[in-house]
């Protein structure tokens, strides 16, 4: 078996004790952006496995996005990544 060469970890250990990998990661061709995909991209920011510039990159995301997502998971939490929700967390 060959594991193709990368930058980062391939898995950081989160707070809640849980794994996430790279296989956890929404792929790069991503158009729909619901909840559960931002929080995934957040947590990799965060937690070291993809820097900020990776994640602009592989998702074609401005930095004002970017930081607003992390901004609302740090104030709100992850359900206020939620489109519904956006008014309500605002």
């Amino acid at each position: 078996m060959y594991l193709k060469k990368i930058d980062g970890p391939r898995a950081v250990n989160l707070p809640d004790g849980s794994v996430m990998t790279r296989a956890d990661l929404p792929p790069p061709d991503t158009k729909r952006w619901v909840a559960s995909r931002k929080a995934n991209v957040v947590r990799a920011v965060l937690y070291g496995m993809l820097t900020e510039e990776q994640a602009l990159d592989r998702y074609n995301l401005s930095e004002d996005e970017l930081h607003e997502w992390v901004r609302a998971v740090a104030t709100h939490g992850e359900d206020a990544l939620k489109a519904t929700s956006i008014q309500k967390y605002r």
